[in-house]
């Protein structure tokens, strides 16, 4: 058996293509604990799931320390069972939500910290604000009254398509956007960077437009458990 054909020898070898720096977020949705326990062991702490019921399963039942991403779509209405205890909301797409994470977390007594989801992509499926929306979020100053939430970035992803150009551009939109961002309301602030883009099949473009988290799934685990 060749070690990229388990788990660890599969998280290390994409361990080993990132740049110092960049932080590996281990796609686990859909994946069984054991599987995750299996990459726990070789060392790997962050985990990013997507399903609200299943990350609540999988924090009750594997170890502590690990630091949970909530990385897909979030429903207002399931923020308050994540909160206690996420990590990370990476995928923060409209106001309507930050303002609940807000309320959630104040009730927690937590400050969760969180990305901005940018719609970059072409397909209209994908969640996000548009660039407009996000500086038009931040010139409204509003965002400043949010106590219990910490804006670490943006998050983004790529359009699927195998122009590898088209994904480039999108990715540097999101990087423009970010040093932006950066330079306009958090020059002091060095939690504000955070660059979540990247995924299995896109990943090392995205490293190369300024991405310093990448989530990447099928890469470690194969193709999804159920």
């Amino acid at each position: 058996m060749s070690n990229e054909s388990t788990i660890s020898g599969r998280l290390y070898a994409v361990r080993d293509s990132l740049p110092q720096g960049v932080t590996l977020v281990a796609v686990s949705k859909f994946h069984p604990e054991a599987q995750l326990l299996e990459a726990y062991s070789a060392g790997q702490r962050v985990f990013g799931e997507s399903h609200v019921q299943e990350l609540v399963r999988k924090h009750e039942q594997l170890p502590s320390d690990i630091q949970w991403h909530f990385i897909g779509h979030l429903q207002t209405n399931k923020v308050k069972y994540i909160v206690p205890f996420v990590s990370m909301i990476e995928a923060v797409d409209s106001w309507r939500l930050l303002t609940e994470i807000e309320k959630h977390a104040a009730r927690a007594c937590r400050v969760i910290p969180v990305l901005l989801e940018l719609h970059v992509a072409q397909e209209q499926t994908k969640y996000g604000w548009s660039v407009d929306e996000l500086r038009s979020m931040f010139a409204s100053g509003e965002w400043r009254r949010l106590g219990h939430v910490s804006i670490d970035g943006l998050m983004a992803m790529a359009s699927f398509t195998d122009d590898k150009e088209q994904v480039r551009r999108e990715f540097s939109t999101a990087r423009a956007l970010f040093e932006e961002l950066k330079s306009t309301y958090f020059a002091e602030e060095e939690h504000f960077s955070r660059c979540s883009w990247g995924m299995s099949d896109d990943y090392p473009i995205a490293v190369e437009c300024g991405s310093n988290m990448v989530r990447i799934g099928t890469r470690i685990f194969g193709s999804r458990g159920y």
